[in-house]
């Protein structure tokens, strides 16, 4: 399989998650700050930035959250979904 057919699968497995710099790229791509995701999730900002950063992962209820959401701002804004994708805003 080749690569992106491959990120494209992690993004639609129920509680897989993209890369931390996809997930930067989704939130930023749709015009949301760290705080609305996290009030969206029911977690600190913190934790967002942790999470984008790659520092920590979210546990599996707020992980299926999580995923859910990135996988819905995917959807949306598919070439934000592209690893490396230049940073919008």
């Amino acid at each position: 399989m080749s690569d992106p057919l491959r990120r494209i699968d992690a993004l639609v497995e129920e509680d897989t998650l993209p890369t931390p710099r996809v997930r930067q790229q989704l939130r930023l791509a749709a015009g949301l700050t760290q705080t609305e995701v996290a009030e969206a999730i029911g977690v600190k900002r913190l934790a967002i930035a942790r999470w984008e950063a790659g520092l920590t992962q979210p546990h599996r209820g707020n992980r299926l959250k999580y995923a859910h959401l990135l996988r819905k701002l995917a959807a949306k804004h598919p070439d934000a979904a592209i690893e490396g994708a230049p940073n919008e805003g």
